[in-house]
């Protein structure tokens, strides 16, 4: 069976295609299935041009890249590989957190820089205790609550739906979540229904005091507002791992020491990768097997 491999992808899991299947880099009259990243997706374009598509696995939890209204309408399923990844998105949330409220990168450049023998770095953030709002409590928003108990938190959140089984306090508007926290963690979903969700609005009302944590996608966040908000002290700081167009990253934050740079590394470990390679391998193994997903998209 003819499978298109959709951009560069795991060396493992390119591996276990070309050594399982017959692999093409441009869509074709007898594809039947595309494999892609979140980063990527499969563009209706090349959908047109795959008459015989009919599965597209996506290797990260993300899928707004292709249109999957439209891939249904055409007979197509599509698949992504959550949960493996959850761990280590809701780890490096904290992280960020950390970061940024206790200055820790920050502080590594002053040491580096000569700075120490000059004087003493800034008084930073307590993090334990603090207030924080969670925008978005599905798998990863929920993993990020676990650990943030631990800090003695005091949680909140916001998603699309109430949640029934959570002890958090629940916020009807990410408005109302932000005015309410210290730090404000996005965990959403990518994608037009969440696009410049975290506006200039709800950066107002987080705040001079308010932090930002962004381990979702760049688009969630009205990212214009955000860079007048960091560089003007509309909020005190923020730690982004996503951005609206990467690779490229605003000038402007670029030599902040309130703001956390990270290349879009959430996922980025050994043992997740591979886990998301093995679980996207599955995907299209299940597929061209019985024409079922392991996990697909809802």
């Amino acid at each position: 069976m003819t499978v298109l491999q959709a951009c560069p992808l795991l060396p493992s899991l390119e591996e276990n295609l070309r050594a399982t299947y017959k692999i093409v880099d441009q869509p074709g009259d007898d594809v039947v299935a595309a494999i892609t990243s979140s980063r990527y997706g499969v563009t209706n374009e090349q959908i047109d041009a795959m008459p015989s598509l009919r599965a597209i696995v996506h290797f990260g939890v993300g899928y707004e890249t292709t249109d999957v209204a439209y891939a249904r309408s055409r007979g197509i399923v599509v698949s992504n590989t959550p949960d493996v990844l959850t761990d280590c998105v809701a780890d490096l949330a904290v992280g960020g957190m950390i970061d940024v409220l206790r200055g820790l990168t920050a502080a590594d450049r002053f040491v580096r820089r000569g700075d120490w023998r000059r004087g003493q770095f800034p008084l930073a953030t307590k993090v334990t205790g603090r207030r924080v709002g969670i925008l978005g409590l599905g798998r990863i928003g929920r993993a990020i609550a676990h650990r943030l108990t631990a800090f003695d938190a005091d949680l909140s959140y916001h998603s699309r739906h109430r949640v029934s089984d959570v002890p958090y306090r629940y916020a009807d508007s990410p408005v109302a979540l932000a005015a309410q926290a210290e730090v404000l963690v996005v965990a959403t979903s990518g994608g037009p229904a969440t696009a410049g969700l975290v506006s200039a609005d709800v950066l107002t009302a987080l705040g001079p005091a308010g932090y930002l944590v962004n381990v979702a996608r760049g688009s969630v966040v009205d990212e214009p507002a955000l860079v007048a908000a960091v560089t003007t002290g509309g909020i005190a700081g923020a730690a982004l791992d996503v951005f609206a167009d990467e690779p490229t990253v605003p000038e402007p934050l670029l030599g902040l020491d309130n703001v956390v740079l990270l290349p879009h590394i959430a996922s980025a470990t050994t043992e997740t990768r591979e886990a998301m390679g093995d679980l996207a391998f599955g995907n299209l193994r299940r597929f061209l097997t019985d024409g079922t997903l392991l996990t697909p998209v809802p």
